[in-house]
């Protein structure tokens, strides 16, 4: 985004006004070749021909002469420069009256004012003209006749200097403005200067902090210079790629190195103070435009986008700034803007306006920082940097369940790399424990065989219910361990306990598809461990890229107060997930706001970019330590799954009678209206379906057509 006036696209001038345009500057040079070489050495028609436009060029000169004087020599000037703006684009039928009559003033003002003079003639370099024509002599007669010698003088003046801000667009009073602004700007640079310099001589002698100056109003007039912050520079905890992060209970197994992440290549961020000025000003030129007032009093660069800190004069209200987003993103020229509300413990507002060039996040920068390597939480998460460059640095246990919603290319998916890759860089296979359920197959399958995993990635939605189903009896299980122990954590349970129970994370990439699938199992699911899992050390992270009202519903909302949206299409669906709009200003590709555990107020985060390839040396390394260790109950289960889906000589569903009275009574039969009415799930509805077929209650199946129902209603 570059500062600059919203202006339309210029017409091409047409082939027709080329032609004039080019005949015209002919014209013009033609004439001042005329009246240059004009000598008038003999009455009018017997002069001797040595002009330069020959005799043609004599004469012509001497008419001009004679009826403007030396104010011919205006002529050609005039109509050369009424050529070239022909030729411009910039010309259009509304301002050439306004030329026009700009060059006809000019010619008149300066024919009266050469009639004042008692000069006749003059001669430079043998070339003899003559000073008043015709024209100007009648002119300042008659004004002379009713305004006076000084009044006509005066009044010619004026008409000169009217003609003159017609034609070149001149303005006194921007030249004023402008002069007065960069005054002003200079004389505040000194005084802040002086008071820098008085600021630290006071610190020497007195020792102490100088007082801070009293804030300026920006309704007074006073001109405020914006104080650009510095830029955060990363403290890195230590330099060695091989550092290990935490030390691993276990004396066989490592933890993965920071050397297999890509190391970044402009670590710190430049700062060029002039664009961030010209910025600064644009802005409040376009606020004042829309009619709010102010300046802008702070800067604060950042990676991705820079915090222009606004304080609006007395009297304005912050609704109507924030309401003039879209507006300011076009006269701007940005992608998008985004407003944020008043900041604490100033005066003023967040306007954040992208960067021209963006800086990438790389996930090494936060992994090596001094807060992610002394986090003791083996669930410690990097999120990325903040508006200013601060790295992010969350808690996965403390959140205790993470929702995250993000349209398509929004990062999404690479914010769940990176979480992940967070938990395999602090944690070994005994301490955290992950189970995977990915819907689309091909975001979390690399990480298929380490040994953090419970089970192999869970691909298909239907098993994915029945996973679910098993995570929610773990943790009943672990709830009647801790029971008969006497305490309340699992962090107390290991502590007693000879064997020690490892945290688990159920990372679910697409919960949408699952919701298609089996959406009272997996609500309920989701919804008891959500608000009973955290003491059991089980923790849930959903991602979901459409997030409506069908997939996020109610009672799943209410037991994820962390949130994260990256960009969303719609306000609506920044409602749906952050409860409040601003996701869809966000620029994409890891732009995100966060909702911190046990507050409401969004945080800007610029995701931390891992690649595939990183992920994969990780992966590889994790493969190297040793083989998966599946747990048996989750297999089980999931066998068990399987082997009552295919076997159709089981017992009578309890429901079946329900759903046979139900079928007869609608003269409908389809898996999808038992499930929805008789709240089951699909499988155990296309069973019964199945049944109804072999018993004739219901058809064969069409196509796509409905079956039909054979049976009455007093079946």
């Amino acid at each position: 985004m570059a500062p600059g006036n919203n202006k339309q696209e210029k017409e091409k001038p047409t082939l027709g006004r080329e032609i004039l345009s080019v005949f015209g500057v002919f014209v013009a040079l033609f004439l001042l070749l005329c009246l240059v070489s004009y000598t008038a050495v003999e009455p009018l028609g017997q002069a001797v021909t040595i002009n330069w436009g020959g005799a043609v060029g004599q004469f012509v000169a001497g008419l001009l002469m004679d009826l403007l004087g030396i104010t011919s020599l205006w002529l050609p000037f005039l109509l050369l420069f009424f050529a070239i703006r022909m030729f411009s684009p910039d010309c259009s039928l509304e301002t050439l009256p306004l030329i026009v009559f700009g060059c006809t003033g000019i010619l008149l003002a300066s024919a009266g004012l050469s009639g004042f003079t008692s000069l006749a003639s003059f001669t430079v370099f043998e070339h003899t003209y003559p000073v008043a024509g015709f024209l100007g002599t009648l002119l300042a007669q008659y004004a002379q006749q009713f305004f006076g010698g000084p009044g006509s003088f005066l009044l010619f003046v004026v008409v000169l200097v009217i003609s003159l801000m017609l034609i070149s667009r001149f303005s006194p009073y921007r030249l004023g403005h402008s002069l007065r602004e960069t005054l002003a700007s200079r004389w505040a640079g000194r005084q802040a200067s002086e008071d820098n310099g008085a600021a630290k001589q006071d610190k020497k002698k007195g020792g102490g902090v100088a007082p801070l100056a009293a804030e300026a109003n920006p309704g007074d007039g006073a001109p405020i210079v914006p104080n650009v912050h510095e830029p955060v520079k990363l403290e890195t905890g230590t330099d060695d790629d091989s550092f290990q992060l935490l030390p691993a209970a276990s004396g066989e197994y490592r933890l993965p190195p920071l050397s297999l992440l890509d190391k970044s290549e402009n670590p710190e961020l430049a700062v060029d103070r002039d664009y961030y000025y010209a910025v600064s000003t644009e802005l409040e030129e376009r606020l004042k435009d829309f009619g709010v007032v102010g300046k802008v009093v702070g800067i604060s660069p950042g990676p991705v986008i820079t915090t222009y800190e606004f304080s609006p004069a007395p009297g304005v209200k912050i609704n109507k700034i924030i309401a003039l987003a879209d507006d300011l993103a076009l006269g701007l020229k940005a992608e998008s803007v985004r407003i944020v509300g008043s900041i604490p413990g100033k005066a003023a507002l967040g306007i954040e306006i992208p960067n021209p060039t963006r800086h990438i996040v790389y996930v090494r920068d936060i992994f090596a920082h001094e807060k992610f390597q002394k986090a003791a939480s083996r669930l410690t998460i990097g999120l990325g940097m903040d508006v200013v460059g601060n790295p992010v640095i969350a808690d996965l246990a403390r959140m205790p369940h993470l929702l995250i919603a993000g349209a398509t290319g929004s990062g999404k998916s690479v914010a769940v790399n990176a979480i992940i890759c967070s938990i395999l860089l602090k944690a070994t296979p005994e301490e955290v424990r992950l189970l995977l359920v990915d819907p689309k197959r091909i975001e979390l399958s690399c990480y298929e065989d380490i040994p953090h995993l419970l089970h192999p990635v869970v691909v298909d939605p239907k098993l994915a219910s029945r996973a679910l189903l098993w995570a929610v009896r773990e943790m009943e299980r672990r709830y009647q361990l801790m029971e008969e122990a006497k305490v309340k954590s699992l962090a107390s349970y290991n502590a007693e306990a000879a064997d020690k129970l490892p945290l688990i994370v159920i990372i679910i990439d697409e919960l949408a598809d699952l919701m298609m699938v089996s959406s009272r199992e997996v609500e309920d699911a989701v919804a008891r461990l959500a608000q009973m899992a955290r003491a059991a050390g089980m923790h849930l992270i959903l991602a979901t890229q459409r997030p409506s009202v069908d997939v996020l519903t109610g009672l799943i909302k209410a037991n994820f107060p962390t949130r994260m949206s990256f960009k969303v299409s719609s306000k609506i669906d920044s409602r749906t997930i952050l409860d409040g709009s601003g996701a869809e200003h966000l620029l994409g590709a890891g732009d995100m706001l966060f909702m911190p555990p046990g507050t409401s107020k969004l945080q800007r985060i610029h995701g931390a970019y891992i690649s595939e390839k990183e992920t994969e040396r990780i992966v590889t390394f994790l493969k190297e330590q040793g083989v998966a260790r599946y747990d048996e109950s989750v297999l089980r289960l999931a066998e068990e799954s399987e082997a009552a889906e295919g076997d159709d000589s089981g017992e009578m569903d309890e429901k079946y009678d329900e759903a046979v009275a139900l079928v007869c009574e609608t003269g409908q039969a389809s898996i999808s209206m038992v499930q929805r009415r008789l709240r089951v799930g699909y499988n155990r509805a296309a069973r019964m379906i199945e049944l109804m077929e072999k018993e004739g209650v219901v058809g064969p199946a069409d196509g796509s057509k409905p079956r039909e129902v054979l049976a009455r209603k007093s079946y």
